[in-house]
Parts: structure tokens; C-alpha cells; sequence
């Protein structure tokens, strides 16, 4: 699986319950994401995975975030989950979602890490916390990556920093809190979810044009 196979924003459902997880998928489906994250720290994951990877799963990339185990990835993979979103950096799990054939997005917020991630096989970076690794730490880090490496933003990402984050080199975000937060009406979710990722194709199109 090439990094190009899928828009590389991933919508995180934090705290989402299984019982509102395709109506959200559809929105973000039809709205044009291709990569959906249930934390494993929401309420019953696996069961939303397996939901969300039933019904969008041919076409969306569907898995979990806040992977910390190795046992975790197998549970995902059991259930039908294809993507694996860590916060941190830790080989083992990553090697172990490669092995599984799983799209592995680790954590990282030094130089070590990042290396370390991509020597395991990682897929792509996620800086996190976004907001402890600004726009100038995450160029500065750039610069000794492999080229080609698609480096992500994951913490604090809104419609007004994107530019800032794509200026330093990032090519993909993960949208949390700016996206979906648990009891929010289906109005709200849907407004967010069109804003964000209209405002990420409206600014990677002259970054892509300009490369």
C-alpha cells in the first residue's frame, strides 16, 4: 500500500459509540475521507471497527488509533481493521502491524523516534502532540527524514493552522477534537467534516502544483 492510495487525512472518532458510528462514517464517506480512526480508548472500539469496516471498508481505509500493544493489533486485524495509529513510537507494535498488513501510522516527536519508526516499517509519521512540536520543529526535523516520508500532524489541528504545518512539509493531518467530540449533533459534524477537509484539498493542490 503506497502512501498515495489514500487522502492522507484521517478522521478520529474519539469517544464514538457504536450505535452512531455509520451514520458519522457515511458523512465522512461521502465527504470524501478515506482514512477513519476509532480510538481504543472509546467506548467498545472493536465493535465500531468491525461496523465501520463492514460497511466502508472496500473503499476506506478503517482501523484504530491509540494502539499501544501488540496484542491490540491482533484484535483490530481480527475485526476487520486495517489501519494502525499509534502515539507513540514502539517497534514491536509497529512491526507487528506490518505483518498484519495494516497501514501503520506511528507517533513520533523527536528525530530518534522518527527514525526509529520508519527503520520498523512505518507507513507515515504522526508528530503528536502537534502542539509540542510546532511548525519549525517538525522543518527542522524534516530535513534528516528519507525523502518522500509523509509527515503528518496530529493534536491540535484546525482549518487555521493547516497552511503553517503544510508550509513546514506536512502532507497529511489527523483531525480530532476540530472534527468530533462525543455528543455533538449531527449538523455540527457534518459542517466540521466538509470545512476541514475542503480546506486541506484547497491548500495541498498549489503545494502539490508548486513541487
Amino acid at each position: 500500500m503506497s502512501e498515495s492510495s489514500y487522502l492522507p487525512l484521517v478522521a478520529i472518532l474519539r469517544g464514538v459509540q457504536p450505535h452512531e458510528c455509520l451514520s458519522l462514517g457515511r458523512i465522512l464517506v461521502d465527504a470524501g475521507y478515506q482514512m477513519i480512526e476509532v480510538p481504543m480508548n472509546s467506548p467498545t472500539p472493536l465493535a465500531s471497527i468491525e461496523l465501520l469496516a463492514k460497511e466502508f471498508g472496500q473503499d476506506v481505509l478503517i482501523g484504530a488509533g491509540t494502539v499501544t500493544s501488540v496484542e491490540q493489533v491482533k484484535q483490530i486485524t481480527a475485526v476487520g481493521g486495517k489501519l494502525m495509529v499509534a502515539p507513540n513510537t514502539n517497534a514491536d507494535v509497529i512491526r507487528a502491524a506490518k505483518q498484519a498488513g495494516m497501514y501503520c501510522m506511528p507517533g513520533c516527536i523527536t528525530p530518534t523516534e522518527a527514525l526509529i519508526a520508519l527503520d520498523a516499517g512505518a507507513d507515515a509519521l504522526k508528530f503528536f502532540p502537534a502542539e509540542l512540536t510546532p511548525p519549525a520543529v517538525i522543518k527542522a526535523i524534516r530535513t534528516i527524514l528519507p525523502a518522500g516520508t509523509l509527515v503528518c500532524a496530529v493534536g491540535g489541528v484546525t482549518s487555521s493552522n493547516m497552511a503553517d504545518y503544510m508550509a513546514a512539509g506536512c502532507r497529511g493531518f489527523g483531525l480530532g477534537g476540530s472534527l468530533y467530540q462525543p455528543g455533538i449533533s449531527v449538523e455540527a459534524f457534518k459542517h466540521n467534516a466538509e470545512t476541514l477537509i475542503n480546506r486541506f484539498i484547497s491548500l495541498s493542490q498549489p503545494q502539490e502544483n508548486q513541487a
